[in-house]
């Protein structure tokens, strides 16, 4: 994936993929550092928005791009990136990400590139308490920012944590098969998305890497019922909690809760 082209189609392809499990609107990150120096951050963002577009256009699925700056490159790299991002806050780039190694590269570090892209009005997301504790999740929140949290995995091992994260209503970006993978949980019946459901934690489920962890979305819908025991009530609140969740202007959100909350009701 060093070629404008190739981004291009990965990113076309990939809204065709989730076009075609009935998906309405998708968020997908990437970081552009990762196709320097073979591409510069501007072809590196405009080449993957270039096939969102083009595939949005052909299935009606809307998409929201994440840049992600990596927790263990120089923090410059990770406020560059959150420059050139905010140029793109109106053609579909919605907001930026901090991910890569938790242990011993902290969040706070970056802490100049999240507070550029809230300045600019770019929304901000961080992984955090996957590959840590819950005290990354706690400066992620605290330090960075972050209006979402990319796993919040171990959230449970902070009793007071977990109370503000249910009050706020911070968003948890969870992801089953990918936790598995990484040895994040030991199985996934003992994965905790369940218990923080239903203690009130407004939690999605996501994919992480859909080609690595070889799963769709569909699949972790799935394991959620199948492993955790979702009733059909519980999945139908983790899509809604996706919707309000997505980073998008209020009018659209409401406009996508409504859409698909009627298309749930018919089922």
């Amino acid at each position: 994936l060093q070629t404008a082209a190739a981004l291009e189609r990965v990113a076309y392809e990939f809204v065709l993929d989730v076009a075609a499990e009935n998906v309405r609107y998708v968020e997908v990150r990437y970081s552009p550092l990762l196709h320097r120096p073979a591409l510069t951050m501007v072809q590196a963002i405009e080449a993957p928005l270039r096939g969102i577009k083009r595939a949005e256009a052909e299935t009606g699925t809307k998409v929201g791009l994440i840049v992600c700056g990596i927790r263990t490159r120089p923090a410059a790299e990770s406020l560059e990136l959150a420059r050139a991002a905010v140029d793109y806050r109106t053609a579909g780039l919605v907001a930026f990400d901090l991910a890569g190694a938790e242990r011993g590269h902290p969040a706070r570090e970056h802490r100049d590139a999240f507070a550029h892209a809230v300045r600019h009005g770019l929304a901000c997301t961080c992984h955090a308490g996957e590959g840590d504790g819950p005290e990354s999740i706690r400066e992620a929140l605290h330090v960075c920012g972050a209006q979402r949290i990319g796993h919040g995995t171990r959230l449970s091992e902070d009793a007071a944590l977990l109370e503000e994260v249910v009050a706020r209503r911070v968003p948890l970006e969870m992801c089953l098969t990918s936790n598995l993978h990484t040895h994040t949980v030991a199985a996934i019946a003992e994965h905790p998305f369940r218990r923080y459901l239903e203690r009130g934690v407004q939690v999605s489920l996501n994919t992480d890497g859909r080609l690595m962890d070889g799963i769709s979305l569909t699949d972790e819908y799935f394991l959620a019922h199948t492993a955790l025991g979702l009733t059909r009530e519980q999945l139908a609140r983790v899509v809604l909690n996706a919707c309000e969740s997505a980073f998008l202007p209020d009018y659209e959100k409401v406009a996508l809760v409504s859409r698909v909350q009627s298309e749930l009701e018919a089922l």
